[in-house]
């Protein structure tokens, strides 16, 4: 019976993978450093033709795909014979601006051969995290290149960036989940160099399969890992699952595959290969992928047990009563997070009263919020205003 039950399971997810693929129409693929360069620091030109022919096929099938790629310090690091990742941020700067010019020749190269125009887009934490004007002017940028029938080829700008290499975002997988939620690709791919998300690493169990289909709902699953990164490289699992949470917050999926095993065609074919996750809800719309991931945060608030039970299984706005205490210097208009009496953080909104109100009125009902400011009550996060986490 338990055989029978598991088989069935098992086909069940084989045809929601299946799917879900099918229905990608926009693409981001991000390659991690120890997947595009050798032991020795060069480019790995087998798994750049590889990902570049793939992307073309992909193309032809009527799949629009942008490229989040890392590689340009490990690039810089060969090309100047360095052993060792730079530790002082000037150095590494250095490495980085020599290590892209060689990154995107190869990209450039290879593209051309398939008559396939490519455009560098370079980013930083201001372009993806500052002020919506400039958020909707980078994410015209890259609709545009799509427009053209160009593959956007995007980095981080390692060169001048110091937030960056400070992680202020963090590897280049939380890079691609912006980009993907800035873009409204319907998926994301992570090819490293493991085979998809463990249960039990190998390691620790040998002989163990990854995870085929991740779900909103595991959140075991979905919990951080502290399996660290690769010499060259920043990621790691952590930061993977920190990407793909950000992405079923938007209601997008997410794919965690080897880069060397695994070929995006056959990935997007539904094979079964890799790690799927797979969103509950349907896709945000653009203004609360703003609120909840693009939009710098002023401020905390953190709320009672009864407010969370409101926000989360009733759709509810947030009224003053619910919150507990706040931080932060914040105004009317700003982005908070929306914390738990734990401080955990499950929601992000935008704010209807600045802090000193708010810290005149917290905990209060609305006669006595009239009362205390002399004007009507409003709530202190709308709905409309408001996204819950993963």
């Amino acid at each position: 019976m338990t055989s029978t039950v598991d088989t069935a399971a098992v086909r069940k997810e084989t045809e929601l993978r299946r799917r879900r693929l099918a229905a990608v129409r926009r693409l981001v693929v991000k390659i991690g450093s120890s997947s595009l360069t050798t032991a020795s620091h060069q480019l790995d030109r087998r798994v750049l033709r590889q990902l570049v022919a793939d992307v073309v096929e992909l193309r032809h099938r009527g799949v629009e795909v942008a490229i989040v790629s890392s590689g340009a310090v490990a690039a810089g690091m060969g090309r100047l014979r360095q052993s060792r990742r730079p530790r002082m941020i000037a150095r590494l700067q250095a490495v980085a601006a020599v290590g892209q010019i060689q990154l995107m020749e190869a990209y450039k190269g290879l593209f051309w051969r398939s008559r396939v125009p490519v455009g560098q887009v370079l980013l930083t934490a201001d372009d993806i995290l500052g002020d919506r004007r400039r958020y909707l002017n980078l994410e015209n940028t890259l609709r545009s290149l799509f427009a053209y029938g160009a593959v956007p080829v995007i980095n981080e700008n390692d060169s001048i960036a110091v937030a960056e290499l400070k992680r202020q975002i963090g590897e280049n997988d939380m890079l691609a989940a912006y980009v993907t939620n800035l873009i409204g690709a319907q998926l994301l791919i992570m090819l490293s160099d493991v085979d998809g998300l463990y249960a039990e690493y190998p390691v620790q169990r040998p002989g163990s399969r990854p995870l085929r289909l991740v779900q909103a709902s595991d959140s075991d699953v979905l919990r951080p890992d502290d399996r660290p990164g690769s010499s060259v490289g920043r990621g790691g699992i952590a930061t993977k699952l920190k990407a793909a949470r950000l992405l079923l917050t938007c209601g997008e999926m997410c794919m965690i595959a080897h880069a060397r095993h695994h070929r995006l065609v056959d990935l997007l074919d539904g094979q079964d290969y890799g790690t799927l996750f797979v969103p509950a809800a349907k896709p945000l719309r653009r203004r609360k992928r703003w609120i909840a991931f693009a939009s710098e945060c002023a401020g905390s608030i953190v709320v009672d047990p009864g407010a969370q039970r409101a926000l989360v299984q009733h759709d509810s706005s947030l009224l003053p009563a619910g919150v507990l205490r706040l931080s932060g210097r914040f105004a009317p208009g700003d982005a908070v997070r929306v914390m738990n009496a734990d401080g955990d953080e499950f929601a992000r909104g935008l704010v209807r009263y600045s802090d000193t109100e708010l810290a005149r009125i917290m905990g209060k009902t609305s006669p006595h919020v009239v009362a205390e400011l002399g004007r009507p009550a409003l709530e202190v996060i709308h709905r409309d205003d408001l996204v819950l986490l993963i």
